[in-house]
């Protein structure tokens, strides 16, 4: 069984403020921490995935092609340093427009798609992220989650990762 960090995206992955949806590779910067944890957890034997709502496809804010832009970015970025992401899972929906769900946070639908797609051992891993929606969407699937706030630095919290 392998052990995974499941990551947020938005706040948690790169930075956020007023401008809150990021459809552009341009206007997507990596929050400080993120290489240097992603390094340390990826020497402990840990593979990576991304959990992100991306409500803004669903709201017509942006397109599936605009993310699939930005996350093929983020890997390239990633790369650079030697870290692979296994796998970028996305919500298109938002409950305001056409209803509920499975796949939102903090649903665990795609934390769940993940550990049986890559087997994956909940109790060896952990969901990072800077909502309360990303840690009871892990804790639904099993997974320990860790919240952090947005834009935070978590190398703190990813040292004390075993």
């Amino acid at each position: 069984m392998n052990k995974a960090v499941f990551f947020d995206r938005d706040g948690t992955i790169n930075y956020v403020n007023e401008k809150y949806y990021i459809t552009k590779p341009n206007d997507f910067i990596i929050n400080d921490g993120v290489i240097d944890s992603m390094k340390l957890l990826r020497d402990k034997g840990y593979i990576f995935i991304i959990i992100s709502n991306q409500s803004g496809i669903a709201k017509g804010l942006y397109t599936i092609v605009d993310a699939e832009k930005v996350h093929d970015f983020l890997k390239s970025e990633l790369a650079k340093n030697n870290i692979e992401i296994k796998e970028i899972y996305y919500c298109t929906h938002h409950p305001d427009v056409g209803g509920k769900c499975l796949c939102r946070k903090p649903d665990s639908l795609l934390i769940e798609k993940s550990l049986a797609r890559f087997q994956i051992d909940p109790e060896q891993s952990y969901f990072i992220g800077d909502a309360v929606r990303d840690v009871e969407a892990a804790e639904k699937a099993g997974v320990k989650g860790i919240l952090i706030k947005q834009n935070e630095n978590m190398l703190p919290y990813c040292q004390k990762i075993p």
